[in-house]
């Protein structure tokens, strides 16, 4: 698959500050099933966002170091280590203190999941003094939801997977989640019904340490060339993925 092309290249201060010893090393968030969707077979990181990241590396001439990371905080957190060079990330306000993030590439709509019998039938009607939300913590919509939440009490759980299981108990009146994840979801739970809308949509961007914010102006540009001429677009058709779409 091509890459994006007609793109200026990187100075080459810049460029050697981004990656001075000529491997950029990727931060890859692997607990997000739709930009990671596959393995190889060592292990490794497989998706759109390992092959965008592979795009870019091929672009400037530099060879590839994927750093698998367990969920997105725990990648965000090294963002001032010097432990990566680029990260493959929701794009959110907090963690923008430490990373300066591209536009979106591409994104992910979040909506709530809902037991049997429950009466919340609108994504606005969920934020209701008295209701429990469940939440995997410190994801992008996770974090969203901490600073717009006004009524309702979030629940935060580790991960995924126990956020889902609060709901399955019967201790929270919705669940917060990826669209994508609640439809699998919403299967294991008879009665349970997925709202329509949304209450936010992850943002998923390239990001670069503040100590490389220099760098980000070309990133920027790779970023508006890979969704104009459709490579973005063609990644995730390569990889079947349903629930991601390309960034506005």
């Amino acid at each position: 698959m091509p890459v994006p092309t007609d793109l200026a290249p990187m100075a080459a201060d810049i460029r050697q500050m981004l990656a001075p010893t000529g491997v950029l090393r990727a931060a890859i968030n692997m607990s997000n099933f739709l930009l990671v969707s596959e393995r190889t077979p060592d292990g490794g990181p497989a998706g759109v966002s390992p092959d965008m990241a592979a795009a870019i590396a091929k672009t400037l001439g530099l060879q590839l170091q994927y750093l698998p990371y367990p969920d997105p905080g725990s990648l965000a957190d090294r963002a001032g280590a010097d432990d990566w060079d680029i990260a493959l990330i929701g794009a959110e306000p907090q963690r923008a203190e430490a990373i300066a993030f591209t536009a979106p590439y591409a994104e992910i709509e979040a909506t709530y999941l809902v037991p049997a019998g429950s009466a919340i039938q609108r994504v606005e009607d969920v934020d209701t003094a008295g209701r429990r939300i469940a939440v995997a913590e410190r994801t992008a919509y996770g974090l969203w939801l901490d600073r717009n939440i006004k009524q309702a009490d979030l629940v935060h759980a580790k991960g995924v997977d126990a956020s889902f299981d609060l709901l399955a108990a019967g201790g929270v009146d919705a669940l917060a989640g990826l669209r994508a994840r609640l439809i699998t979801d919403v299967e294991k739970l008879p009665g349970a019904r997925l709202l329509e809308g949304r209450f936010m949509t992850v943002q998923q961007a390239i990001g670069v340490p503040k100590a490389k914010q220099s760098a980000a102006a070309w990133l920027e540009t790779f970023v508006q060339s890979a969704k104009d001429q459709g490579f973005v677009a063609e990644l995730i058709e390569k990889f079947g993925v349903n629930g991601l779409s390309v960034a506005s």
